[in-house]
């Protein structure tokens, strides 16, 4: 797809990290930005950042996790813009509590917004992008979506966002529309994902604390992401894939790397292991060490 000043480009979780990277991006490319967020301080400053580039932009309050919020978000963006040609799904959440003895809160709001906020973006902008001509939707995944190891609920939200992507793009293919689909697999990114749950909404109740065991290997994901790509890089590779029209946008390749090690272990039909180094990260011995030794467990058990 060439891009072409006078485009429009929709952005969901736009007001930093990878989002506000994208947004900018289009935006020097002469794309007019729809900021969408919850946030709406970081939200106004956004919008300020982008318009810098000498591009239109409108921001819109968004609860992805919310269809009618996503509806209202498609309605907006027509009504100033008369048409969406490029849907950036990207809001994503993460959260250490604890999913297995904490409350079911922490999996419902993670998949409220990774996966739903996906599905909500995709139904509310695919019928605006078909009556366009055609379009590309981009939806923002994870590694984590091809190799577990982050945390469960994390891991199953960006498992689903991989998995409807992939379909997505078959059934556009299928059925000939010209609507190109991407998904992205980023491993670490600064941004402030480790910090999501500030956005906690009051609604699912008292927000979930984390147990010693998250609490130890949160320091560690910590780094990784403080140390990790910058999210303007994440938004180079997604520009090309929208222009070539590929699928699959792998930032960093030791993080292909790690998933073709997974699934060549799912061709030998090998159980799992934790044995595999995940770049970032100290050795997954010393993660279990560290673990077990919070939690007040025997280190041989």
């Amino acid at each position: 797809m060439k891009l072409q000043r006078g485009q429009v480009t929709v952005v969901t979780g736009a007001a930093s990290g990878i989002g506000l990277a994208l947004a900018v991006r289009f935006a020097s490319a002469g794309l007019s930005i729809v900021l969408a967020d919850a946030e709406v301080e970081r939200l106004a400053s956004a919008e300020a950042t982008v318009r810098s580039q000498g591009v239109e932009a409108l921001s819109v309050q968004t609860d992805v996790s919310k269809a009618e919020s996503m509806q209202a978000l498609a309605k907006a963006a027509v009504a100033r813009f008369g048409a969406v040609d490029i849907v950036c799904n990207n809001a994503g959440v993460s959260t250490l509590g604890d999913p297995w003895f904490g409350p079911l809160s922490a999996w419902q709001w993670v998949m409220d917004v990774n996966f739903w906020g996906v599905v909500h973006g995709c139904r509310a902008f695919l019928p605006i992008l078909m009556e366009g001509g055609g379009g590309h939707i981009i939806n923002t995944a994870s590694i984590a979506g091809l190799v577990p190891g982050t945390g469960p609920a994390y891991d199953a939200s960006k498992h689903a966002v991989v998995a409807i992507s992939e379909d997505l793009h078959h059934m556009m293919q299928m059925v000939g529309l010209p609507v190109g689909v991407s998904v992205v697999c980023p491993g670490w990114v600064h941004t402030s994902i480790v910090d999501a749950d500030r956005n906690w909404p009051p609604e699912l109740g008292e927000r979930p604390q984390p147990n010693a065991g998250t609490s130890t290997i949160a320091g560690h994901y910590r780094k990784a992401v403080d140390n990790g790509l910058a999210p303007a890089a994440v938004a180079d590779a997604v520009i090309d894939a929208v222009e070539y029209g590929r699928f699959w946008v792998f930032p960093q390749q030791e993080f292909l790397d790690l998933a073709v090690r997974r699934f060549n272990m799912i061709a030998e039909r090998r159980d799992p292991t934790p044995a595999d180094q995940i770049p970032g990260l100290p050795p997954r011995s010393q993660l279990d060490a560290e673990v077990r030794a919070a939690l007040g467990l025997s280190t041989s058990s």
